[in-house]
């Protein structure tokens, strides 16, 4: 049941709302102050008639115990910029002056509506969300990943701690931030991804931020930001050392402040919604060379999630493959090969600069170019040749040096560990420590 709260400070415009809520097809509530009674809760909108009392609005409103994230439509009589300004700093989402707002007024309880019941279905789509991207779906047990896993768990029930995920391209950054929201306390409410590099500045502010009607020659209509539209949930901002400068300053303001202003508009709108942002780049560096605010970076900075690639992960990666094997050959309706001795050589040789992206790219190739029930070498051995910069990581810990040296030599000697040992003037057996792979069968002594 979809419920309009009216909470009428006059009995102004009364004839309207049951006609509103006949149209809409939701139920109608009243409300009066002085009752003795709690606000109602679970309302798709709640509307202020003050017709009359207009310039009493702010203080009604710092009077209720507002539910968070419902919207508050405040209605008058008076067409007055600054009763409206009043009314949505005091913490009103939009101020209506009626007749000459009606249409606006019915399709904002409309975009409620609608809103509220999308809500309803979320909370059956985020337990289920809750199982496809818990911790338990980021695959290894390496000492590397489990520190890191470890660290988020401590943040999962932290609805407001506004976390940095950092690694490499394809180490799983927006997985980690998936299961930090629907393991959390806001799992029920929206999670949005956006792609800080994936478009211009002044679009990227657009969509951030939102528009009014008319604040650009192409806005027909208005427009609401993400910081809006993620509402009580998570908002991911990927690739976040992409932000262009001015913007880094007006996101830094928003995050700060808690409220966000649309383009063209003059009023502030209040948000609430957990922050996390990704990148694969050094912010640390990207302030000390002046491309990266030390201010924002200190604000997203509060507590930083550091994904290790795939080479520093030891067995990780014959893990994450057999897991993946299997859900692509439930995905295909293939028989689902066994990786044999061979495969697993091949995978721990080979450095993965596309970390865990490219490693389930090219088992799908190789699952689907294969004979049915076996997995081609060849086609794993496809997986596209880093570059040395790429398989020497500099700058980094001595260990991830040396084992991307050893890995870098074993490709080097086609999988042949007892001839990379020899080359590089060390012990198979330290060879293999510096691999953390199990030893091979068919490998020469």
């Amino acid at each position: 049941m979809t419920v309009l709260l009216v909470v009428a400070l006059t009995d102004s415009f009364a004839e309207f709302w049951p006609a509103l809520a006949q149209q809409l097809k939701i139920t109608l509530s009243d409300w009066r102050l002085g009752s003795g009674e709690p606000l109602p809760t679970g309302a798709a909108a709640i509307l202020l008639a003050a017709g009359g009392r207009e310039l009493d609005l702010p203080a009604v409103i710092a009077e209720l115990a507002l539910p968070r994230g419902t919207p508050v439509l405040a209605v008058g009589a008076v067409a007055s910029h600054r009763v409206a300004a009043h009314a949505v700093a005091a913490g009103a989402t939009d101020y209506f002056a009626l007749p000459e707002d009606r249409d606006a007024l019915r399709d904002a309880v409309a975009a409620a509506v609608e809103q509220r019941r999308a809500a309803i279905g979320r909370t059956e789509f985020a337990a289920l969300e809750a199982q496809a991207h818990a911790f338990r779906e980021i695959v290894g047990d390496s000492s590397a990943l489990r520190a890191t896993l470890e660290r988020a768990a401590r943040l999962i029930q932290h609805a407001d701690a506004t976390v940095l995920i950092t690694g490499e391209t394809g180490t799983g950054k927006e997985l980690l931030a998936r299961a930090l929201h629907y393991g959390g306390p806001r799992a029920d409410a929206p999670f949005i991804e956006l792609n800080c590099a994936a478009m211009p500045a002044q679009l990227l502010e657009s969509e951030l931020f939102g528009h009014e009607r008319g604040a650009f020659t192409d806005a027909k209509t208005a427009k609401p930001g993400l910081f809006e539209a993620a509402a009580g949930g998570t908002l991911l901002l990927d690739e976040v050392d992409s932000l262009a400068p001015d913007l880094q300053s007006k996101v830094l303001r928003a995050l700060e402040q808690k409220t966000t202003r649309r383009l063209g508009a003059t009023t502030a709108r209040q948000f609430d919604v957990r922050i996390i942002a990704a990148t694969n780049a050094d912010l640390a560096d990207a302030v000390r060379t002046g491309r990266f605010r030390q201010d924002l970076y200190y604000r997203l900075d509060v507590v930083s999630l550091h994904l290790p690639p795939l080479r520093a992960r030891d067995d990780d990666v014959v893990r994450l493959a057999e897991a993946f094997l299997d859900r692509l050959a439930a995905q295909y309706a293939v028989p689902r090969p066994p990786l044999s001795a061979e495969s697993r050589r091949a995978l721990l040789a080979h450095s993965w600069p596309g970390n865990v992206r490219e490693l389930r790219n090219a088992l799908e190739r190789a699952l689907l170019l294969s004979p049915p029930g076996t997995l081609m070498l060849g086609e794993l051995h496809r997986a596209s040749a880093p570059s040395a910069s790429q398989v020497i990581p500099f700058p980094a810990r001595l260990d991830d040096i040396i084992r991307a040296a050893a890995r870098a030599m074993l490709d080097a000697t086609a999988g042949n560990r007892s001839e990379a040992a020899r080359r590089l003037g060390i012990s198979r057996s330290r060879l293999h420590r510096l691999l953390g792979g199990e030893p091979d069968e068919g490998d020469p002594q």
